[in-house]
């Protein structure tokens, strides 16, 4: 948890939701206890506990899709180049929720060279982009918790790794999504906040929630509507579509240089596809559970989707 990039995400979102494994609960405090007081004081840090979350029903579903990329190979090139191996907490790979198929994972992943025995019995060391894909695949899983939460889970990150993940997740042959992908540039929408008091940003947050928020809806019903549309006809679309996105970026850019003086630093994308979920599809019925989708209301047909949001601060553009 990256207390800088909290404060200018949370004026974007209702809120920020964290997965964390138990073990690790007890550290949020530790990293910026201001930060944590703040959101905490306004009811906008919600702590999934990856125990609770990564149930019997997620864990199957990670377990399926993470049998299909094995299986396609596309994972066996990371085994040619030696690299330091990152820990993933056991609770994540599924280990409480069904423990066998978390343990077939790994099993699958060690064979390959790409995972290794646990050191620490919580967590289990390996090959870094095998993580920011599992990674990658529980932010599209989990989003079904959204529901008991009476909220919507929208996966984000500072890490264009997981974002690369996720692409090359939805352009896997199996996958109904392929060419479908839809990816745009960064765009500039704020200042860097990292220097500025929590309290004065929540401040500014509550005068301006719904403009930042109107970009971030339309930035999700933009990649919706692009990634319905044969590339022929994306092309022609985008150009008048992003000069609606390009308006309302120049509305938020103002409104935050303006408030604290700063040069715009801070960028926002959306990366994701879309599509129809048909009886049979079982890459489209994983991601089904995930309830919220890349539209914006639910109809007959089951639309179902993948995406991610890609933020970056303390970029300096001319």
């Amino acid at each position: 948890m990256n207390g800088d990039w909290i404060k200018n995400l949370i004026l974007f979102f209702d809120g920020i939701a964290l997965l964390v494994p138990k073990y690790m609960k007890g550290r949020i405090e530790d990293f910026d206890p201001a930060i944590v007081a703040g959101l905490k004081e306004h009811d906008l840090l919600y702590i999934l506990e990856a125990e609770k979350v990564v149930d019997k029903a997620a864990s199957k579903a990670l377990a399926s899709t993470m049998t299909d990329i094995i299986a396609s190979g596309s994972l066996d090139l990371l085994t040619k180049k030696k690299t330091a191996f990152h820990e993933l907490s056991m609770s994540r790979l599924g280990y409480i929720g069904d423990e066998r198929l978390a343990k077939m994972i790994f099993k699958e992943l060690k064979k390959r060279g790409l995972a290794r025995e646990t050191e620490d019995g919580v967590s289990i060391p390996m090959h870094p982009m095998v993580r920011s894909l599992i990674l990658t695949l529980l932010s599209q899983i989990l989003r079904s918790h959204g529901e008991k939460m009476h909220a919507e889970l929208n996966p984000v990150t500072d890490h264009s790794s997981l974002v690369e993940s996720l692409i090359e997740m939805l352009n896997l042959p199996n996958a109904p999504s392929k060419g479908n992908v839809v990816a745009f540039d960064l765009a500039r929408v704020g200042v860097d906040l990292a220097a500025v008091p929590i309290d004065e940003i929540l401040s500014f947050r509550n005068e301006n929630k719904d403009s930042y928020q109107r970009y971030r809806r339309s930035v999700r019903s933009f990649a919706y509507d692009l990634s319905q549309m044969p590339k022929e006809e994306r092309k022609r679309r985008f150009q008048d579509r992003q000069a609606e996105l390009d308006e309302i970026a120049a509305n938020l850019r103002s409104i935050a240089h303006k408030a604290w003086k700063k040069p715009a630093s801070f960028a926002l994308m959306l990366t994701g596809a879309a599509w129809t979920y048909h009886t049979g599809d079982a890459f489209g019925a994983i991601l089904a559970a995930g309830g919220a989708t890349l539209g914006l209301e639910k109809s007959p047909s089951k639309e179902v989707g993948a995406y991610s949001y890609l933020f970056r601060a303390h970029e300096r553009y001319p």
